[in-house]
């Protein structure tokens, strides 16, 4: 093996979404001479950003005051918000007032992926350098046991790990300082907070998944600007989750739907309900005679104040979605992420080094929005009533209960099934009994796998499978009996397949499928999934999501 390239900066960023994008433009603000580079894992930025998206401009307006006068493509400023309850498939409430967190005036509906294409620009204008395409594949540490880089995976391994004739040696990036701005549940953030312990004083962590289409609909029937949020059907009372419904201009609208990785029903299938919602009464006159442009999925980070980790490690610092400043109850993150990317700039600037970002984050407007809402989400693990109760005692309050609620790990909150329920999961396309009724569907697509046709999803069949399994007789011994393989349900992507051919049972990885959710990795109940970074390029390639 030949000696690896290396190249040099002061810092590198390993992720160009919004927080990644801002650090590094922030940076070079308040420093000009100093040595940025941001790696990207997809094909070009934006490729793989998923969101709602409604942002909160104030960040946006602080790093950039002149943004307004030449926006991103898609920026329709909310004109309307609407809360709606879902009482089953036919019938729905609109809430006379929409929930505080939910207030959208002065807010902007975005395509996340087309604000982060057109924010690079910006940070490249300041002479930051930007490499999409690269995908980094582990940390790399010094003689101290301080992170003091990346290394980008190779190019061109072979399934069986030879080397086809593309072959290329992944280079090492080095940087006294890494900046890790991942989004939610980052491979290289994960193996960090666990080798530093970095979680070690904080509750598990918490998550949900998110599923989103974008529609070009018939003229006349998009009102732009208008935002609805909906809760209840398809879900039953005790699964936290609900819909959004974004009107954006040129007759698309952005519909999607979230759902709590708390579940319990290991035969619940978060795609399929995100089907059902569209064939609701409410909803499907809108979207028939439509088409799907874009879809894809996406986990969501949830665990909020109670689950931040120390975002500081020697030579490192997390920041955005990978440190987990996300605002459940807003369902939004976009503002945190950029405010984060900000102040981490700044102190970098200042202190030249991680030490201290920890104890600014904290005492920061991003923590004390966090504090405020910290008991909204893990309310709702007590079911439906009792969340929007808690929701209003704590809006009421501002969030100034002398009590905390805890968080648990999603992946231990799965029911076990009994002999008869795990023979029947044997079919994975079984509905769940423990669901709401479901109705017939006609909307598009008709099964995940035309799902993923939407993500653009581009993996070389003949790469190494980036879904490691631990132990896969587990999967066809104890998963089958206890939980009736989940993975074949809870993947909105279909990579997960128990096949039963002349080998007997086992499990089959289609790897090639993946959207790079990260829900396999969260909720697998004997945490034996590992996502890894695939070949740089690899994955979804979402239009405008």
């Amino acid at each position: 093996m030949s000696e690896r390239d290396i190249m040099e900066y002061d810092v590198v960023t390993v992720g160009a979404g919004p927080a990644g994008l801002a650090f590094a433009i922030r940076l070079k603000q308040l420093k000009p001479d100093i040595r940025v580079c941001v790696i990207e894992k997809a094909s070009t930025v934006g490729a793989q950003i998923l969101s709602g998206a409604v942002i909160e401009p104030e960040p946006l307006n602080e790093l950039l005051p002149e943004w307004g006068k030449n926006p991103p493509p898609i920026c329709v400023p909310v004109t309307k918000d609407e809360f709606w309850w879902l009482r089953d498939a036919q019938r729905a409430t609109k809430s006379p007032v929409t929930p505080p967190q939910m207030h959208n005036h002065g807010n902007f509906i975005v395509s996340l992926g087309a604000l982060c294409a057109w924010l690079a620009p910006q940070a490249e204008a300041l002479g930051v350098e930007i490499y999409p395409g690269f995908a980094a594949s582990e940390p790399l540490f010094d003689d101290n046991g301080a992170v003091c880089g990346v290394r980008i995976g190779d190019m061109g391994v072979a399934k069986d790990g030879s080397h086809k004739p593309g072959y290329t040696q992944g280079i090492d990036i080095k940087a006294p300082l890494t900046v890790l701005a991942e989004g939610c549940r980052g491979s290289l953030s994960k193996q960090l907070i666990a080798k530093y312990a970095l979680d070690k004083d904080c509750d598990p962590q918490t998550y949900g998944i998110g599923i989103k289409e974008l529609w070009q609909l018939p003229a006349g029937r998009v009102e732009a600007g208008k935002v609805m949020h909906t809760l209840g059907w398809p879900l039953n009372t005790t699964t936290y989750g609900g819909s959004f419904l974004y009107h954006l201009d040129q007759d698309r609208v952005a519909i999607g739907f979230v759902a709590g990785l708390d579940y319990a029903d290991p035969l619940f299938k978060p795609w399929d309900a995100f089907q059902q919602f569209k064939n609701h009464a409410l909803i499907k006159p809108l979207l028939e005679g439509g088409s799907i442009v874009s879809a894809g999925a996406r986990a969501l980070i949830e665990g909020g104040y109670q689950s931040l980790p120390k975002v500081e490690m020697p030579g490192a610092l997390l920041i955005g979605d990978s440190a987990g400043l996300m605002n459940v109850p807003k369902i939004k993150g976009t503002h945190q992420a950029i405010r984060s990317g900000m102040l981490a700039a700044a102190h970098v600037a200042e202190a030249g080094k991680a030490d201290g970002y920890d104890a600014k984050l904290r005492a920061s407007p991003v923590m004390a929005e966090l504090k405020k809402v910290r008991n909204i989400r893990p309310g709702f693990n007590k079911g439906l009533w009792f969340g929007l109760a808690n929701a209003g005692w704590e809006t009421v309050t501002v969030g100034l209960s002398p009590w905390t609620l805890k968080n648990h790990a999603d992946w231990s909150s799965l029911d076990k099934l009994d002999p008869a329920e795990a023979a029947t999961a044997a079919d994975a396309n079984a509905p769940s009994p423990k669901q709401p009724s479901y109705v017939e569907r006609s909307l598009a697509p008709r099964d995940r796998l035309a799902g993923v046709y939407f993500a653009a999803t581009e993996h070389d069949e003949d790469q190494s499978i980036h879904l490691h399994v631990a132990d896969t007789n587990v999967c066809v011994t104890r998963c089958a009996s206890e939980y009736g393989n989940p993975c074949t349900r809870f993947c909105p992507a279909g990579v997960y397949e128990i096949v039963d051919d002349s080998a007997g049972k086992r499990l089959q990885i289609n790897a090639a499928n993946c959207v790079h959710c990260k829900t396999c990795d969260i909720k697998d109940p004997y945490q034996i999934i590992t996502w890894v970074t695939p070949e740089g390029g690899s994955g979804p390639n979402y239009q405008n999501l």
